[in-house]
């Protein structure tokens, strides 16, 4: 079922990012109308909501995560989004996360976005939920694609993580396509 309901994201994010496509536009990147397509690793993340991509050996142990963000320019440089992802931990005897994100990214002076959102994952009879800060550096290797290493912490909603400490500091490099 989860296989199933992951198709259908994958299947969602594809046709929105063809309609974007097929739309006429043209200015800046971030200028109102344009959509982002994001896709991110996520370094030392590894107990929040994932809607990147990762993967993680440790002791023998392998946990992957794969995901992706979509966002919408509402006005010009501030981009509401959502993001899907699935994850599992590889522990025996335990089964993926359906992950998600949603929120909001504001690109100061077209160059630096700082955004804020709330993620959560289900599975696993566990359902946690963190508020999400990052910043980052959009670095634009044409109008259409950016790099962005950035900064995340995700603040702890409840204590439904299971293990350890609930807020969590990340280190991420996002990859960003532009259709507008």
């Amino acid at each position: 079922m989860k296989k199933v309901l992951f198709f259908a994201v994958f299947t969602v994010f594809a046709f929105t990012a063809s309609f974007a496509q097929d739309e006429d536009g043209g200015g800046d990147p971030t200028s109102m109308g344009a959509w982002v397509i994001e896709i991110n690793t996520g370094f030392g993340e590894s107990s929040t909501s994932n809607t990147g991509f990762f993967l993680r050996s440790v002791d023998g142990n392998t946990s992957w995560g794969v995901g992706g963000e979509v966002g919408y320019f509402v006005l010009d440089d501030l981009a509401l989004k959502g993001g899907l992802g699935y994850s599992d931990s590889g522990a025996e005897g335990v089964d993926g996360m359906f992950n998600w994100k949603f929120g909001g990214k504001y690109y100061v002076v077209g160059q630096f976005p700082v955004g804020i959102d709330v993620s959560g994952a289900s599975g696993n009879d566990r359902s946690p939920l963190w508020l999400g800060f990052q910043a980052a550096y959009a670095w634009f290797l044409s109008d259409d694609v950016s790099i962005e290493p950035g900064l995340r912490y995700g603040l702890g909603l409840n204590e439904d993580a299971g293990d350890g400490d609930f807020n969590v500091f990340g280190v991420n490099i996002g990859f960003n396509f532009y259709l507008n």
